[in-house]
Formats: structure tokens, sequence, C-alpha cells
């Protein structure tokens, strides 16, 4: 694309990826090859022409819809959620510092914004680079990454954002602020992204174009994204 940078911050899909808890494991197996396509008999090699996949919505680099977020957010499925949500500005807010399952607040975002020098606006997508991911992904500490408290997320959502991002696999910590988050942000209806990478790229850039469009999965409660960040070169 002439004029702007693209950068990836997805994850890679592939068979036994890491996944969260108890969430359906991740299969990927050839289906169908261009040797059987070709009627090659007694074929020396397999070229996979399609792969047969078994997932999770919340698979890798996801977006969690509403109704995931709550019982009281039924009916607000991924495809009912407006595509104007995935495809906003964005921020990234440097957390670094931050070591296993230790809580985000609400100061330290609003300190974060004044380091970067930037502001929150409506409608943003907010997005906090902890160097989780390249620390620590597929290993014993995966499920121990730092996340946001309560009143974090409610102060995100009082700023209308549109959504926040984590290169965790939950936007709180399990068992210390996970399902509140997850509440809070189905009543105050933003959501937010698990499991990015490469927001170390993006620091000390100032705003970008972020793009993350979901499956249109009838009735679902989240997608795999391909989480993109654009800059005007």
């Amino acid at each position: 694309m002439v004029g702007k940078e693209i950068i990836d911050l997805s994850q890679e899909i592939y068979d036994g990826m890491p996944v969260y808890k108890s969430l359906p494991p991740v299969s990927m197996k050839v289906y169908a090859t261009h040797e059987q396509w070709d009627g090659d008999e007694n074929p020396t090699t397999q070229t996979p022409s399609v792969y047969k996949l078994s997932m999770g919505e919340h698979t890798g680099t996801h977006v969690d819809a509403l109704n995931h977020m709550d019982r009281k957010n039924i009916g607000q499925s991924i495809d009912k959620m407006p595509l104007s949500i995935f495809f906003t500005e964005g921020i990234c807010l440097d957390f670094s510092h931050k070591k296993l399952q230790e809580l985000i607040t609400a100061e330290e975002i609003k300190q974060a914004c004044k380091i970067a020098d930037i502001t929150i606006k409506k409608g943003d997508t907010i997005l906090l680079y902890t160097d989780h991911y390249r620390n620590h992904f597929n290993t014993e500490n995966w499920n121990k990454g730092p996340g946001l408290t309560a009143e974090a997320a409610r102060y995100l959502g009082d700023l209308k954002i549109a959504a926040f991002g984590v290169e965790t696999m939950s936007p709180g910590v399990p068992k210390i602020s996970n399902i509140e988050v997850h509440k809070i942000c189905g009543e105050l209806g933003f959501t937010h992204y698990e499991n990015m990478v490469n927001l170390y790229k993006l620091l000390g850039r100032g705003r970008f174009q972020f793009i993350a469009l979901p499956l249109k999965i009838k009735g679902g409660t989240g997608s795999p994204v391909r989480a993109v960040a654009v800059f005007e070169q």
C-alpha cells in the first residue's frame, strides 16, 4: 500500500497452539491434497490444498462480543456489532515494567498517557504493551500475565473508547479482576482484544489507524481477527 506502513498485530494460528484454560484445542489437519486432486497413484508427496480447522471463537488474536461478557448481553453477538468498532484510531501505552499477574490501574493509565504525551479520545482503541508475549508465550507463565483492575476498565469505558487490547490471554488477572473486567465491558458497551503481538513496534509513534475485522459468525461470542496498525508514511 503506497504511503502506508502496516504492522501485523496478530498471532499465528497453528495446530496445538496455546489456548485459554478449558477452551477447545486447536486442530489443523490436511483435508485434501493436490496429489488427490490430480489423481496421482501412490504419491510420494503430500501437498496440502485444503486444511480442516477445529477451534473455538476465542482462539489466538481475537475480539470478544458483548454477549460473551455477561448473560445480560444476550443477543449482542459478534455479527450484530457495528464494524466501526473494529476500524478506529489507536494508541499504544507502555506497561512493560509490569510483572506477572500485576494489575494496571486507572491512575497508571493516566500516567502512561502523560509520559507518551497522548490523549485518549472517544472511539479510540487503546493497546496495552506489557511485553508478555515475547517473554512468556508458550511457557508455564503464559497464563499469568498482567491485567487491568476493574476500576481501570470502568475508567476506559467511561471515556467511551471502542476497545482496548492486551498481549495476554485475558484482559484482567484471572481470579482477581478478569470476570469483573468482562462484565464492565458488557455493561458499558465496549470490547477488548486478547493475544496481540508486536505492540512494541507501536511505542513512541503516536496515533495510528487500527483495523481488526471479525468473522461474521451468526450468534458468535467472539472471533479471531487479523489485527493491524496502519501508519501514514
